[in-house]
């Protein structure tokens, strides 16, 4: 029964971790700037975040946010200023003629900051998110057997969920690495920042506008 509920709910979330989105702009981002520690950074955080659901939902804390109008909107409000701000941060640094990806810090700084500073971003950007939240509520119980620990259970499935995610997120990298051979000049990791931003952006105008 447990191992049936495992490969139906990897099913569901594998087609959902295949499907581009604001997690796969992070990624690729700042993978082909170069920054393979703060990519790892951030796959590492959007798991972690992940599991949090996974187990917040197993406790039915998330259903209380789902059921509380307000809890929701005032989550929904604080993710969509977050990916506002992250997107205008990075749009404006372009035109402010900042090194793509380092917000103007030195480099040496960038580099043994990167992978923390990706866990937070990744872990915040998921967190902030009710969309994944009112998913998991959707889903999770219904791939939790009859008898199970629903703790457990829930951070089992969450992990499932997690792993897929880290195997299609190794693919990202790769990929951003041969991304990074066109991405040399200034000019080209510019642009790259600027649809990032654009994209980033536009999830937190859709969060805010409630699509």
């Amino acid at each position: 029964m447990i191992g049936s509920s495992l490969w139906s709910f990897a099913l569901v979330v594998g087609l959902l971790t295949l499907t581009p989105g604001l997690d796969t702009a992070l990624i690729l981002r700042t993978a082909a700037l170069g920054r393979r520690r703060g990519a790892w950074g951030v796959v590492l955080g959007i798991q972690a975040g992940t599991l949090v659901w996974g187990a917040l939902t197993s406790l039915g804390v998330t259903a209380v946010l789902t059921a509380s109008h307000l809890a929701y909107e005032a989550l929904r409000w604080a993710g969509a200023a977050y990916l506002v701000w992250m997107g205008a941060r990075m749009l404006i640094g372009t035109f402010r003629g900042e090194a793509p990806g380092d917000q103007g810090e030195p480099e040496a700084t960038a580099v043994l900051d990167s992978m923390t500073r990706g866990f937070r971003q990744g872990l915040t950007t998921n967190l902030l998110n009710p969309k994944v939240g009112a998913f998991y509520v959707a889903v999770l119980p219904q791939f939790i057997p009859a008898g199970a620990a629903p703790l457990a259970m829930g951070v089992l499935l969450a992990s499932v969920h997690a792993a897929l995610g880290l195997i299609w997120s190794t693919v990202l990298v790769a990929f951003a690495r041969v991304l990074r051979e066109r991405l040399r000049t200034t000019r080209a990791r510019r642009l790259l920042d600027r649809i990032t931003g654009t994209v980033i952006a536009g999830f937190g105008v859709r969060l805010a506008l409630g699509d």
